[in-house]
């Protein structure tokens, strides 16, 4: 065992004076949200949308993780399955919160007002009957029904496990895992396409769902860290966690940061070598103005600063950079949205508007609410995992094994 396992366990944090924060935070985000709608209803569907899509990315994440947890039967991420799997269950109340999007969707979507007007474009009939107002709702409408039923369906089988201990259980989880990456794989693309690609409907590309997933996934796992973190210092996984735990977390967290890069780096030079106006117009418009500037930031701060600190074993293991790397993460997938959403209301120039402030406000004040209450309602890990003996390095002997072992061998023998 290595010396940082036998080191002193720090105090605990002292987090009472946060409690109301959440709150807080929802009554302002919410009276914000009322004037923006009032005050001007398209700007205020595009800060929705933006609010949306960000956090969109922690409840699929989570779900994600949940999902590769059971296909690849880990071990060391049994004691923080209750945590991806509380993430994964604030996605069934992503449904009633995109539905301001269903209502403000003609002030978003050019094509969906161009076919109210009669006036449908060619590039909108290319992609019939994906982009037409039923299309457009019966899909939004599945997406969001997925990610209502698998979670649930996830959680119910693993607190099961914990009343019964019984194995069958690992294997339903292991089959709703293994029909759900699909699942999970479409819907998110489609959503991905329907809320923010279809904002220019003529822009092709297919790697769009998987830049999506990849940033939602890097975005939830600095979160997930931080999360752990904290309930590490708090007390309820204190005995449960160790640093292989982190730095699994860390390098699962590099491994998506070059991921990431890897997509965006993909998916513009496909589109620069192939030079078809069809495509090159998205890019063409943000590298305009201030875009060029937050597209280098992207670059270097969502890319190169966070694959430079996590390089090193231990930094992964060091909350004085995880840490400030979590707000960092935050701070750069809200401008990686920005960076999709914002230019085909502003043009060319990034604006922020307080509208932004308020929808995000609103829907993380609420999702932390509801993440605080569900982890306080369920025991904290998966209590009679059978994989849970493993995750702590406890060799457990097979039953046949142990009474093998202590059955007396008959006659005489050398």
């Amino acid at each position: 065992m290595s010396s940082r396992e036998n080191s002193p366990t720090p105090p605990p944090l002292d987090l009472s004076g946060w409690r109301i924060v959440p709150n807080v935070l929802m009554i302002v985000g919410f009276l914000g949200c009322v004037a923006g709608w009032i005050i001007n209803p398209t700007q205020f569907a595009f800060s929705w949308l933006l609010a949306f899509m960000f956090f969109l990315s922690l409840g699929l994440g989570g779900l994600g993780f949940t999902i590769l947890h059971h296909l690849y039967d880990a071990s060391w991420s049994v004691p923080i399955r209750r945590v991806t799997e509380q993430m994964a269950c604030l996605l069934p109340w992503m449904f009633p919160l995109w539905i301001p999007i269903g209502i403000l969707a003609p002030k978003l979507y050019k094509w969906m007002s161009a076919l109210d007007a009669g006036h449908a474009d060619l590039a909108t009939k290319a992609k019939f009957p994906l982009f037409t107002k039923p299309g457009f709702y019966i899909t939004s409408i599945l997406c969001l029904l997925v990610w209502v039923v698998l979670p649930l369906l996830m959680r119910r089988a693993s607190l099961k496990q914990d009343e019964t201990g019984s194995v069958a259980c690992t294997r339903t989880l292991r089959r709703y895992a293994a029909v759900g990456v699909f699942l999970f794989a479409f819907s998110l693309t489609l959503g991905a396409i329907m809320w923010v690609k279809a904002l220019e409907h003529e822009w092709f590309s297919t790697m769009y769902g998987v830049y999506y997933f990849a940033g939602s996934m890097w975005l939830s796992m600095a979160t997930i860290y931080v999360i752990v973190l904290i309930l590490k210092r708090q007390g309820p996984l204190a005995p449960y966690v160790h640093e292989k735990t982190f730095y699994f977390m860390g390098s699962i967290l590099f491994a998506f940061t070059v991921f990431y890069a890897y997509v965006t780096f993909a998916q513009y030079f496909i589109i620069w070598n192939a030079n078809m106006p069809e495509e090159t117009f998205w890019y063409v418009l943000r590298e305009k103005g201030t875009w060029w500037y937050v597209g280098i930031l992207i670059i270097f701060g969502h890319f190169f600063l966070p694959f430079l600190l996590l390089l090193r074993i231990d930094w992964k293991l060091k909350l004085s950079v995880m840490g400030p790397l979590f707000l960092w993460a935050w701070l750069m997938h809200f401008v990686d949205m920005s960076f999709n959403i914002v230019p085909v209301l502003h043009g060319a120039n990034y604006h922020l508007d307080w509208m932004d402030l308020a929808c995000m406000a609103f829907i993380g004040g609420f999702l932390s609410n509801r993440f605080i209450k569900q982890l306080n309602s369920y025991p904290v890990i998966p209590q009679r995992d059978p994989r849970f003996a493993e995750s702590q390095d406890i060799y457990v002997p097979p039953e046949g094994f142990v009474a093998a072992a202590s059955t007396p061998k008959s006659g005489g023998g050398h």
